[in-house]
């Protein structure tokens, strides 16, 4: 079977690919290599999946490419290419994220409409819900973006609904708990946190560490999209979680468990846009598609220090 995936040289899209070539899929990777961090991170990232005979890759901007020719053939997308980061959000920045989240979106839903496709996993975030005291949260929770981030991943699912109601395009969207593990995005806590460990360097805590986290391991969020591809319902959106909520602080004294050095810790103020807890019910998940989490923050953070101690380089 042959399947999509944009975003392929990013964090998931990359390591999602590499997890379909295993399982026997020809897969085409579409990315343009946006600089929201250094291009030779991102080429790493993609040279495994380069060296197998079943992947294709195309350097394209989403919003430039002709999908009409690259669909043909290809049954299903797993569509996670998206400017990220909530604080980069703010400001003249977001019509990047417009660009990319919106109408490149958009743009390849309105290709997908005359085209026999068994699924499109969409790749969405909890920050569409935003700052909640209603835990765990349910995929009935209300949304209510607090960062810009957030309000271009909540349009990115309606239009994905829209595309599933007015065509019936096989849309399924997972709302991504904070993903962590091997490739993390270099501005993301945890690459943050081990990183500062690792060397001696600062950490910034925004606000007193006391915020908890739904952490999702790499291979789990992975493993979901896979799962949802085949058994997702279409029009249907998912939580996507690790299963454990941890504070902040706690987190980060596993990190110097498994190190072996201590942090040295910089409290500053909250940052705008960043929740105060998630937790995800992922109920719906399991049940429709058998979603099981595996790993457990303290295995995955041990996992994800492995893997940058061997890689380090890559981020200097």
């Amino acid at each position: 079977m042959k399947v999509l995936v944009t975003g392929v040289a990013g964090f998931i899209g990359s390591s999602l690919s590499e997890k379909l070539l295993d399982e026997g899929f020809q897969v085409i990777g579409v990315d343009s290599f946006f600089d929201y961090y250094p291009r030779k991170i991102k080429e790493r990232n993609l040279s495994n999946s380069l060296n197998h005979s079943n992947f294709e890759f195309i350097e394209e901007d989403i919003l430039e490419i002709d999908w009409n020719n690259i669909l043909n053939n290809v049954e299903g997308i797993f569509h996670q290419a998206a400017i990220a980061g909530v604080r980069a959000s703010w400001g003249q920045k977001f019509d990047q994220y417009v660009h990319n989240n919106i109408l490149g979106t958009q743009r390849l839903l309105e290709a997908c409409k005359d085209k026999s496709l068994k699924k499109i996993v969409c790749a969405s975030s909890s920050s569409v819900y935003g700052d909640t005291d209603e835990l765990p949260i349910k995929e009935t929770s209300p949304t209510n973006p607090v960062s810009p981030y957030g309000v271009t991943k909540l349009s990115a699912e309606h239009l994905a609904t829209l595309y599933y109601k007015g065509y019936g395009v096989p849309t399924v969207s997972l709302r991504y708990f904070t993903v962590y593990g091997p490739r993390q995005r270099p501005d993301m806590a945890f690459h943050k946190f081990i990183s500062a460990v690792m060397k001696g360097g600062q950490i910034e805590i925004y606000g007193n560490g006391e915020q908890t986290r739904d952490f999702t391991y790499i291979d789990d969020a992975v493993q979901a999209n896979i799962q949802a591809f085949k058994d997702g319902v279409a029009g249907e959106v998912y939580n996507i979680g690790g299963g454990s909520r941890i504070k902040l602080i706690d987190a980060i004294n596993i990190i110097e468990e498994i190190v072996g050095n201590k942090a040295n810790l910089i409290y500053t103020e909250p940052q705008r846009g960043d929740a105060r807890h998630t937790f995800s019910d992922v109920s719906k998940a399991v049940a429709d598609f058998g979603y099981s989490p595996k790993t457990d923050v303290k295995s995955g953070l041990k996992k994800h220090y492995e893997w940058l101690k061997k890689n380090i380089e890559i981020y200097d």
